[in-house]
């Protein structure tokens, strides 16, 4: 026999009628509802918009104390509740799928009953989840507002910070292989020379243009649509509501957040999260082609290129004995590829908007905040295990360098585009020197192509 735990309820309502919710839960019949409606999936609403809801609805009961139309006792111990919400005290109590009304309506709710039913066991002046914890909001405002406040808070507190290591440990790089040549590569073909300290430089400022796209992005990111309430109209909440939430929540975040000048906007379009999630493309792009680069350069151990080096972090076959693959390389890739199509659902999501609200929020942020966990973890990853641990390997890099046939680049101003091209056919056809070939020829003396070629000139 097995045992089994016995689970008892309580007895909710909504103007619905009666639910029965689990006793040891604090949420309330709409969240219920909810539970038992969509059962679909395992994305559950991702735990930065649970914060933010703790954020925005503390600033609420707060802005709503401030114009008087919360009592000091009521916003208290709302607040009091939202800052377990912050602390992650109460993450077992948001269980909604994303899979959800578009307009995240539910995830509101949730947020609401589980304050109204943790204060109210507390004693007191009964809370009731709409009338109190959602005073002078609607879904159709605190849902976008949730949104604006995840991003701008995971942009600055986790992928702006892990952009800005990864850009000072590829400056370290810079540094530290200054002076070592190379061979060049175009088409993945022989070029001229190249500084390897010029190629990582590249990588730098892939990233801090990158960087700077993000941050470009954060200004619309920062107006609220919070006092917009149900159509942008902002029924039911005092006018001056929406600008005093925005104070509290920028006080509460610790940056700089406002109150949309057109809720009309703010609550049907979310073109600044496809704007801001295009940033993270290019992010994603650019990591990508550093991270192919890498894995280029450090193949082999015998029969790739093997100008790199970079960490052995854990055996890389089954059956192979030895082998050590490029995993973090491939870990980012496989991250580019996964932002790349979360950033086609982002776009696909905010064209969405019917007349006065988007309907497609759920599936759009989850996407987005999804997109930006994997970019701050993987940089930071791919930092930490591989790039901190790169090295040049010069012998391999001058080998390369000296039988490159485009040195012979260098010699056009002296001798003309074609003849330096016969130089060079030559040389391959007859697996000689560009030197031999060029004294075969008749076309230049030893002496002269030594001082014409010296790669410390041609980078």
């Amino acid at each position: 026999m097995t045992d089994q735990t016995i689970v008892s309820y309580r007895i909710e309502h909504d103007t619905m009628g009666e639910v029965r919710v689990p006793s040891n839960r604090f949420w309330g019949a709409q969240t219920q509802r909810s539970l038992e409606n969509f059962p679909i999936g395992i994305e559950t609403m991702p735990r930065e918009i649970i914060r933010a809801f703790g954020i925005l609805k503390k600033a609420a009961a707060l802005a709503n104390l401030r114009l008087g139309t919360l009592d000091q006792d009521r916003a208290t111990r709302i607040a009091a509740i939202c800052d377990r919400i912050l602390a992650g005290e109460l993450d077992g109590e948001f269980p909604l799928s994303v899979w959800q009304t578009g307009s995240g309506t539910q995830s509101n709710m949730n947020a609401n009953e589980v304050i109204a039913g943790m204060a109210n066991r507390q004693g007191g002046a009964v809370i009731h989840p709409n009338d109190h914890v959602n005073r002078s909001q609607s879904s159709n405002d605190t849902f976008p507002t949730a949104m604006h406040i995840a991003a701008v808070t995971g942009i600055e507190t986790r992928l702006l910070p892990a952009l800005e290591r990864m850009i000072g440990t590829l400056r370290d790089k810079e540094r530290e292989h200054e002076g070592i040549l190379k061979s060049g590569r175009t088409h993945l073909m022989d070029a001229t020379p190249i500084a390897f300290s010029q190629e990582i430089s590249a990588w730098r400022s892939m990233l801090e243009h990158d960087r700077d796209m993000i941050c470009a992005t954060l200004p619309p990111l920062r107006e609220l649509a919070l006092g917009g309430t149900a159509v942008g109209t902002g029924i039911n909440a005092p006018k001056e509501f929406g600008a005093l939430a925005a104070e509290e929540i920028s006080a509460l975040t610790g940056t700089k957040f406002v109150s949309a000048d057109n809720k009309f906007h703010s609550l049907t379009s979310k073109d600044a999260l496809v704007f801001s999630h295009g940033a993270f493309k290019a992010l994603a792009a650019d990591l990508m082609k550093i991270a192919n680069d890498v894995r280029w350069l450090a193949s082999g151990p015998r029969c790739g290129l093997g100008e790199i080096a970079i960490p052995e972090n854990e055996p890389g076959s089954s059956i192979m004995p030895g082998k050590v693959n490029p995993t973090q390389c491939e870990a980012v890739t496989m991250i580019a590829v996964q932002v790349m199509g979360n950033d086609v659902s982002v776009g696909m999501a905010a064209s969405q908007g019917n007349f006065q609200l988007n309907v497609f929020m759920p599936v759009l942020i989850y996407n987005y905040l999804q997109s930006l966990t994997l970019l701050a973890d993987g940089m930071e990853s791919f930092r930490l295990r591989c790039l901190s641990g790169m090295t040049a390997k010069r012998e391999a890099m001058q080998s390369n360098l000296d039988r490159s046939l485009m040195l012979a680049t260098a010699l056009n101003p002296h001798v003309g585009y074609e003849n330096a091209a016969r130089v060079v056919k030559t040389a391959y056809a007859e697996n000689i020197t560009l030197k031999q070939a060029a004294a075969k020829l008749g076309i230049m003396d030893e002496e002269t192509f030594d001082r014409c070629i010296d790669p410390k000139n041609m980078i």
